[in-house]
């Protein structure tokens, strides 16, 4: 009997042992696993197998520079106004990002990289250069489309950015400052960002926390599945971990026709628009939840013609529901210049449809109340002096009139200075009430608590902007 029990337990520690070394093993392995930087890292990967794709994109131009004495009213008296149009033409040298699409040498960038370049140069991850020229620009979506010549080039594949989710692994891969090939990684951080700056003016963007800097524009932001799903357009300069690419969704759009024409075929309808928030709906009176709101109308466009003005809210293209901008854009993008769409839309709380006739979109070649606080004392509490617009701002920013009423001053740390709100933006309305002057504001009456919708003029185009007090 105790025989058998000891050969037992000597089987049992024969076990015991066995399944100790596997897991040892085992373990060794796992720790091997992590220790090897390449194994299970896709961004190592995407950087080992993509990086070819990317070029960066150095580009030499000319730029006119006006006198810096024009406008001074000392230098006029003495010398007239026979200096008042000079200019110089100045060298201009830039530096961007692209990467190849297609294996015959068709590369996608922004167009602000190559917007006034003479002379466009890529090198490659391996420090080759070729030399490119311009296929087609499309500053509506800051796309450009350029060709080097030669073919079996390694290209990025294009993934679906409507299907990339927030909290999504990314990587980018740039020229930051000259500093070639650089990689980057993050997480989408939002969608749907709308985003008006001085030299940008942009809704939809992809919000990423992956770094991005000077340089990196044009660079693609990738997938871990290794495909491209957006174009490092723009960043909030004194933030940090917050950038902005274009969805390639909205690329994908115009990209063929950029490379066939050189210039956008599909069709333009000529409004910016921007999301519906919550802010505007309740300033404005609208019931509905989805939609777009129209920041401004080109003037002479289709648009403008069938009579869809600002502060209108599109809700439909031919029966069909849009939920936000990019829908309403895709919509409208994929008819032809010359299609007739019928848009469902909310003027002043009524629903009523127009017929709209597309054409092509311009700058190709070939060719978008309650009582309560007076409006005055409600642009103080939000941090804002306005006053009116005088001769010399009218010729400075090349208005058309002398409209609205300027903004002198934002106080610092204030709810306009966060809302994005500078100086000498024109304000053009408050909560959809046309200003006609300063005095004009003390007729406009705002409800105390709520949201305060402003039409701001800038740089040539009009866009919303709401800010809600602070409790």
């Amino acid at each position: 009997m105790a025989t058998v029990r000891t050969s037992a337990f000597r089987r049992m520690g024969l076990c015991v042992a066995v399944f100790v070394a596997l897991t040892l093993l085992v373990s060794g392995s796992a720790l091997a696993a992590v220790q090897d930087p390449f194994t299970g890292n896709p961004v190592a990967k995407i950087a080992r197998d993509h990086s070819n794709a990317v070029v960066n994109i150095d580009v030499e131009g000319t730029v006119q520079q006006s006198s810096p004495f024009a406008d001074d009213p000392i230098f006029r008296h003495f010398f007239g106004d026979q200096f008042r149009d000079f200019s110089r033409s100045v060298p201009m040298k830039g530096r961007g990002s692209g990467f190849l699409v297609s294996k015959d040498g068709h590369i996608l960038t922004n167009n602000h990289v190559v917007e006034k370049a003479d002379k466009i140069t890529v090198t490659f991850s391996n420090g080759e250069t070729r030399d490119a020229k311009v296929l087609g620009k499309d500053p509506t979506f800051d796309l450009a489309v350029l060709k080097i010549e030669g073919n079996n080039y390694p290209f990025l594949e294009l993934g679906d950015s409507d299907k990339t989710e927030v909290g999504e692994w990314v990587v980018a891969i740039g020229n930051p400052y000259g500093l070639e090939h650089s990689v980057t990684v993050g997480v989408i951080s939002a969608k749907n960002r709308s985003v008006h700056a001085s030299d940008v003016n942009f809704d939809g963007f992809l919000q990423t926390d992956a770094a991005i800097n000077p340089g990196n524009s044009g660079g693609p932001l990738i997938d871990l599945q290794g495909q491209a799903v957006g174009i490092n357009t723009a960043i909030i300069p004194f933030a940090q971990g917050i950038g902005f690419a274009v969805p390639i969704n909205m690329a994908k759009q115009i990209m063929d026709d950029l490379i066939k024409f050189g210039e956008v075929k599909r069709g333009w309808l000529g409004v910016y628009i921007q999301p519906l928030t919550k802010d505007f709906a309740e300033a404005y009176g609208v019931k509905e939840e989805t939609g777009t709101i129209v920041g401004d109308v080109v003037q002479d466009s289709p648009a403008d013609k069938a009579g869809i003005r600002r502060g209108d809210v599109l809700l439909s293209v031919n029966g069909e529901k849009v939920k936000n901008p990019q829908e309403f854009v895709a919509k409208v993008r994929q008819k032809l210049a010359g299609d007739k769409v019928t848009i469902e839309l909310v003027r002043q709380r009524r629903t009523q449809t127009v017929d709209v006739v597309l054409s092509e979109v311009p700058g190709s070649e070939g060719s978008v109340r309650a009582a309560g606080t007076g409006g005055s004392q409600a642009l103080k509490s939000l941090g804002i002096e306005v006053g009116p617009v005088t001769e010399q701002m009218q010729r400075e920013l090349k208005l058309k009139n002398r409209d609205g009423v300027a903004v002198l001053s934002v106080e610092n740390g204030s709810m306009a200075q966060r809302a994005g709100i500078r100086t000498n933006d024109i304000l053009l309305e408050v909560n959809g009430e046309r200003v006609t002057g300063a005095q004009s504001l003390d007729k406009i009456a705002t409800k105390k608590g709520s949201s305060t919708v402003l039409l701001i003029w800038r740089d040539g185009r009009t866009f919303f902007v709401s800010i809600r007090p602070e409790n």
